[in-house]
């Protein structure tokens, strides 16, 4: 089954769109790991300052994997991170039919 994260982000004044060109970055890097399913980053139409990603990984060992990669301590945990006055992550099981 499987594992869905949603996050939300929300960027401190002046650095929304360093953030995105970011997050841009880790569309690409992301979706070549071959346990990310799909991985989307939204923008708000309105405040920019705001963004949702929504991603989905084979497990959550797949997702753990994800945040194992340099990629993602360097230009999430250590970049953008700090540029948030939030970041609140969700997680979620998919619902399919049978």
């Amino acid at each position: 089954m499987p594992f869905v994260v949603v996050a939300h982000y929300y960027a401190k004044e002046g650095k929304a769109d360093e953030i995105a060109a970011i997050l841009k970055e880790m569309v690409t890097l992301s979706r070549a790991e071959p346990g990310c399913l799909v991985y989307y980053v939204n923008r708000s139409q309105d405040d920019p300052r705001k963004f949702l990603l929504y991603e989905q990984y084979r497990s959550r060992e797949d997702y753990e994997a994800h945040k194992a990669t340099p990629y993602f301590q360097e230009k999430i945990l250590n970049t953008v991170v700090p540029m948030l006055e939030s970041r609140v992550p969700e997680f979620y099981d998919l619902i399919e039919p049978e």
